[in-house]
């Protein structure tokens, strides 16, 4: 009786992540810099992916594989931020201009005092 219900939810669980994975592949094809462009593919995509892995736990219905699916999504949560936040980084000191309509640098002010700190 709950099993055609779990499939349902897991097929609307997987379109919600199909429609984050094409939101993250549009952005970037769209976006007009690197940061924008990682922006979208790091929170669209991370999110997509979760969502997909959550529907592999719903519709499995088995442990091991759900336990497996919850895994990959608290990988996902706690590596993409902070690789995306490194690659950030590498890019603005590598001398990767910015998009020229941007608002503001933030890591700019970081650099400099991280500058000042290893030359003293």
């Amino acid at each position: 009786m709950i099993e055609p219900l779990l499939d349902y939810v897991a097929g609307i669980l997987i379109v919600i992540g199909a429609i984050f994975a094409l939101v993250a592949s549009v952005g970037l094809l769209r976006l007009p810099d690197l940061y924008t462009r990682m922006h979208a593919a790091s929170k669209a995509g991370t999110l997509g992916s979760c969502v997909m892995l959550i529907a592999l736990a719903v519709q499995s219905q088995d442990l091991a594989i759900s336990t497996r699916a919850l895994a990959g999504v608290i990988f996902f949560l706690l590596t993409v931020p902070i690789s995306s936040h490194l690659l950030a980084k590498a890019a603005h000191a590598s001398g990767y201009r910015m998009w020229d309509k941007s608002v503001r640098d933030d890591i700019e002010g970081f650099v400099q005092k991280t500058k000042k700190i290893t030359r003293n």
